[in-house]
């Protein structure tokens, strides 16, 4: 963890497949790019952004989100996400998520995510 510092940037990019859609996921009838999965993709882009500043059997895992989608993506169009890590409260990050497609921002939001050793969270929960 003390090689985590506020600034730190994720970037990610990727084509949008049918399985990706709100028809795939659903969360609607059509056939564009869903909002679980742009917000899979910005975790998954903040996520991979501090991976190799954590010792190894650390993680980080997912716990709230605040995004807006705003605009529909039609299934082949390439996508990317950028992140950017703006506030570390102990083992707690939060992330500012920007989504795009070819035609501008078609999301926006923060993050938030916790630092854990997977082995002792595995463990947790497996005792439950």
């Amino acid at each position: 963890m003390d090689k985590l510092k506020i600034g730190i940037e994720g970037f990610l990019e990727k084509t949008v497949l049918s399985c990706d859609s709100a028809k795939a996921y659903g969360s609607g009838l059509v056939d564009v790019f869903s909002t679980p999965a742009m917000i899979a993709f910005m975790e998954n882009t903040a996520q991979q952004s501090v991976q190799e500043y954590l010792s190894e059997g650390f993680t980080t895992v997912g716990t709230e989100v605040n995004i807006k989608h705003l605009k529909a993506t039609p299934i082949n169009a390439r996508v990317n996400c950028k992140s950017k890590l703006v506030n570390i409260d102990g083992k707690k990050l939060l992330f500012e998520v920007q989504a795009f497609d070819e035609e501008g921002m078609i999301g926006s939001g923060f993050h938030t995510r916790f630092v854990i050793n997977m082995d002792k969270f595995m463990k947790n929960i497996q005792t439950k």
